[in-house]
């Protein structure tokens, strides 16, 4: 599920910024933009930001913007210097005119810090674990909003699929009277006014309608949608079980369409029918995606 959530934590040097933003993915994929200085935190982070998210594609951002207090010297003078020496050299070993740019120099990592900077202070790696946890509870709040709306989406298509179940039911229950007609056109034709015995025309007819039964698929169809919903209503990590329960849903109506291809007019309309609940399903599994 997408989703976005920024924190800010004082700290003594000044303050930290962190956020967390997520798109749909199939699994975690956990994505860190810090600066070198937070290296160190990388690992925790990870694990805080795991305790809490499933799925997803997160984008994590983390900062220190200092204050610069009195007495602070947030400016790294020793990379500074070796950047200006630098420049220097390199313009008069290829006779280079032209000044160098500050603000590109001030945008180099760790330009902005304290000279040598050191081990991270305690609180510094307290407020970053901390502002991490909050990112994490307020991504899910947004996360779980999206979620409910989805997932009532979703309990929609399951009815509508029962509803789709129900009308190739009713169809169902005309088959063998089709195949009795069909029969008795076609043994007409080839017999040329030749009587057969109606117990004789029954029985082939009951055979291909058997062949041709779809009784037990739209049964199982019926009980996985429900199967679908109480998953969405019960708790913990449901995505990677929709997705296999949609598997044999899709299943299902596979079957359906190859089974249909001789009751005539009858079979087009549960064509069309197993084919909107294949649309439904296949809806079902791209709103999946969302939920973990």
């Amino acid at each position: 599920m997408t989703g976005f959530a920024r924190i800010r934590k004082e700290i003594s040097q000044g303050e930290v910024v962190f956020s967390l933003k997520s798109v749909n993915h199939r699994g975690l994929d956990l994505h860190f933009h810090m600066p070198n200085e937070l290296d160190a935190l990388e690992n925790d982070v990870r694990n805080v930001i795991k305790s809490g998210v499933a799925r997803g594609h997160v984008q994590i951002h983390c900062g220190i913007t200092r204050s610069g207090g009195e007495g602070a010297a947030p400016l790294n003078r020793a990379l500074l210097a070796a950047y200006m020496s630098a420049f220097r050299e390199a313009a008069g070993l290829y006779q280079v005119s032209g000044a160098p740019d500050l603000n590109s120099a001030l945008r180099l990592p760790g330009m902005l810090t304290a000279d040598g900077e050191g081990e991270l202070g305690e609180d510094v790696a307290k407020a970053v674990l901390e502002a991490a946890g909050e990112a994490v509870a307020a991504l899910n709040l947004v996360r779980e909003r999206e979620g409910a709306a989805t997932a009532q989406e979703m309990r929609q298509r399951c009815r509508n699929i029962c509803g789709l179940v129900t009308r190739m039911e009713e169809i169902r229950a005309g088959a063998v009277g089709v195949f009795q007609k069909r029969l008795r056109e076609k043994l007409a034709d080839l017999l040329h006014g030749a009587g057969i015995e109606p117990q004789r025309l029954a029985q082939e007819a009951a055979i291909l309608a058997d062949r041709s039964d779809v009784s037990e698929e739209l049964m199982r169809l019926r009980t996985h949608a429900g199967q679908l919903e109480q998953m969405l209503d019960g708790a913990g990590e449901v995505g990677k079980r929709l997705d296999f329960l949609l598997q044999e849903m899709n299943r299902e109506s596979n079957t359906v369409l190859s089974k249909t291809g001789g009751l005539g007019d009858l079979g087009l309309t549960i064509t069309d029918l197993a084919l909107s609940a294949k649309s439904e399903i296949d809806k079902i599994r791209e709103q999946s995606l969302n939920l973990e």
